[in-house]
């Protein structure tokens, strides 16, 4: 399945980069900062928080985008006559 949802609904917590610099013996990024590649998830909100607290860092909540409503999308609707962009023949 392409487009599932399942996996979604989930609360992440990312850790901001601190210091990157180019290694210039091969080009590549480094990274003084061990979090900096760490991406958590939780099931639920309260779940996130509390991690947060009992580690004893500081943390905010971005705002929730909300979803537009699903339409139907159907092939059958490219040929379809709308009264919008029928034009006349005269």
């Amino acid at each position: 399945m392409q487009s599932g949802t399942d996996n979604t609904h989930n609360w992440v917590m990312e850790f901001d980069n601190r210091e990157r610099w180019e290694n210039p013996l091969m080009g590549w990024t480094s990274t003084g900062d061990p979090l900096s590649n760490m991406k958590l998830e939780f099931g639920e909100r309260a779940d996130a928080i509390n991690f947060c607290e009992k580690n004893g860092w500081k943390w905010y909540l971005e705002a929730e985008q909300k979803s537009r409503p699903i339409r139907s999308k159907s092939y059958a609707n490219n040929f379809s006559w709308n009264k919008r962009t029928r034009t006349s023949t005269k």
